[in-house]
């Protein structure tokens, strides 16, 4: 199973559009907030299932702050992070993801890229931001995760380059 993670696209989805002509279609998406009032548009050019959560900006969603989804046999803990205080670590959206039996943690928020899989048991992971990114060297990105039933998933950390 092939998923698109992303984050903080903010309403401007060209590098979302960008991502998917790319990669080929996913199996699913998971968009961990912060779209503001895209989520339709952002689920008619998925052509996939669409996992969302509300992030700090999106005043006028019908989507949960945070979601538990099975991606590939795995249990994900999905939010955008900012009830999870993620600006500062992640040691309560680590507590919260635990606490739900999560094996795999995705948050948005701080728009800079994170994957730390060094607790062999929960994988925490931010793909960052598609439209503003915040890192050093400032490029938009996303993960792509693999998962087969039955074996332990792999992350990857992807960038665009800059137009």
């Amino acid at each position: 199973m092939k998923v698109l993670v992303v984050s903080d696209t903010h309403g401007y989805d060209s590098n979302l559009r960008r991502v998917l002509s790319e990669i080929g279609q996913p199996d699913c998406m998971v968009h961990l907030g912060d779209s503001e009032s895209t989520e339709e548009y952002l689920q008619s050019i998925a052509n996939c299932p669409v996992y969302m959560v509300s992030g700090n900006c999106d005043y006028f969603t019908r989507y949960p702050i945070a979601r538990i989804e099975d991606l590939g046999g795995c249990r994900a803990f999905l939010t955008h992070g900012h009830y999870y205080y993620v600006s500062v670590g992640v040691r309560d959206l680590a507590e919260e993801a635990r606490a739900n039996n999560c094996s795999i943690a995705m948050f948005g928020h701080t728009h800079r890229p994170f994957i730390d899989e060094s607790d062999p048991d929960l994988t925490i992971l931010n793909p960052g931001s598609l439209s503003f990114p915040r890192q050093e060297g400032r490029r938009p990105s996303y993960i792509l995760m693999e998962a087969v039933p039955g074996h332990k998933p792999s992350f990857s950390l992807h960038y665009l380059e800059k137009n």
